[in-house]
């Protein structure tokens, strides 16, 4: 029994493995928005009844995809080098941390927002990746001696670098990466403010005009 055991885990971790470099080929061929489960499955040669019961309707495979293009970014700000990483000053750490997602956003060759963009604002927010976002910027809130509720602080600055407002603030009132990162930076300096001295991080140097 624990071989039979072992053997079905075996074969459901093939059978995701196999589903999600479908899923990554199809939405690098034609674009998240045009990949469906049917032709997951298909390209997967898994039954499309086993794609459902592992991810549960398309947002969860896109989810776990996500989840796989997201650990190099995560990596970035959680152990990378400063000001995104440890070692520079919370609120530099905060600027340098809105300034990349901005810039995500901008990359049209970036998985990560691509696939955001097919999946609900509420599957993303509570998604791992969403909440990792949240609990960042709050502790960094926290971090930088911010008086007043770092969770809903949090939560009202990464408003401004939602996927749809990115993409309306880009698209319909023509806001250049620059200004955005610009406003961005701004924002961090009004809410930390009085905390402690210094400047807060001018927009990271290599982003500007050139993602309209």
């Amino acid at each position: 029994m624990p071989d039979d055991a072992a053997a079905e885990r075996a074969d459901a971790a093939r059978n995701r493995a196999r589903l999600l470099e479908a899923a990554a080929w199809l939405v690098a061929d034609r674009g998240a928005e045009h990949v469906t489960m049917h032709e997951v499955a298909q390209t997967a040669g898994v039954g499309k009844g086993t794609l459902f019961r592992r991810f549960g309707d398309r947002s969860g495979l896109l989810l776990a995809l996500v989840g796989d293009t997201e650990a190099e970014f995560h990596e970035a700000y959680t152990f990378g080098p400063p000001p995104l990483g440890p070692g520079a000053p919370a609120k530099d750490r905060l600027a340098a941390f809105g300034c990349a997602l901005i810039e995500r956003v901008a990359d049209d060759t970036d998985l990560g927002p691509a696939l955001g963009r097919q999946i609900p604002c509420e599957r993303r927010q509570a998604s791992h990746y969403g909440r990792a976002f949240h609990h960042h910027v709050s502790s960094l809130l926290q971090e930088a001696g911010v008086e007043g509720d770092h969770d809903m602080l949090a939560h009202a600055l990464l408003a401004f670098t939602d996927l749809e407002m990115m993409d309306h603030l880009r698209n319909q009132c023509q806001a250049t990466t620059a200004r955005l990162q610009s406003t961005w930076v701004d924002l961090v300096r009004r809410v930390t403010a009085g905390q402690d001295e210094g400047p807060v991080l001018a927009v990271a140097a290599g982003t500007g005009d050139h993602h309209q």
